[in-house]
């Protein structure tokens, strides 16, 4: 008798305990999955190597401090390295740049005045009033999610990568192109939302960038 009430007492706080430990998830919005295609493990390899790149587009955000529209006249990426070139009337005329790798960041406003900073996101905001997700961007521009935070991929019936949602950000892949020969198809057009903030990228043009010496 005793026994068995330890084993009813046992299996009873596993199932507390089971209970407890699981996560409860948004309902999958109508068509998508959370389940990747069989390809997907070596599309994220090949993504993942795909870390020299020269791209130039558009970029808008919208919140409620500022909004406004900046043509990217390049990015440049070489592994871990970025550098923007960005010209907005929102930021003046002229053209802000924006070099630097995780960590470190530097910017160079129309008027030649150059700030450094140790955190980049908080340097652009506080320099042009847009809070974007640097840190991030450079995986979620190539379809991947990011490094070191949890995250939920979302595919459509296509078995196409359709949604990230990660950091507090939901990115969703409008449009999916293919600018590179043998190589995947690559996002050209992405939306990001956070709260009442809106990142929106279109890419006019992609394409490999020889590593620098």
């Amino acid at each position: 008798m005793v026994q068995s009430f330890r084993l009813w007492l046992i299996l009873s706080l596993l199932a507390v305990l089971g209970a407890c430990t699981t996560i409860q998830l948004e309902p999958l919005p109508e068509g998508m999955t959370d389940q990747p295609p069989a390809n997907w493990a070596e599309r994220s390899q090949q993504l993942s190597r795909f870390d020299h790149w020269r791209l130039m587009g558009k970029l808008a955000v919208r919140q409620p401090s500022d909004s406004g529209t900046a043509l990217i006249n390049y990015w440049i990426q070489n592994g871990e390295a970025y550098d923007l070139a960005l010209s907005s009337s929102f930021l003046g005329m002229g053209s802000t740049t924006l070099k630097g790798v995780p960590g470190f960041i530097e910017l160079t406003l129309p008027s030649g005045d150059t700030y450094r900073s140790g955190d980049p996101e908080a340097l652009v905001a506080a320099a042009t009033g847009w809070q974007l997700p640097l840190n991030h961007l450079v995986w979620w521009i190539r379809g991947l999610p990011a490094p070191g935070d949890d995250f939920r991929l979302l595919f459509d019936e296509s078995s196409q990568l359709a949604m990230i949602r990660q950091a507090g950000w939901e990115i969703r892949y409008d449009r999916w192109q293919q600018f590179l020969p043998d190589h995947p198809t690559l996002p050209a057009k992405i939306t990001a939302l956070k709260d009442d903030k809106r990142v929106r990228l279109v890419v006019s043009e992609w394409n490999r960038h020889e590593a620098e010496q």
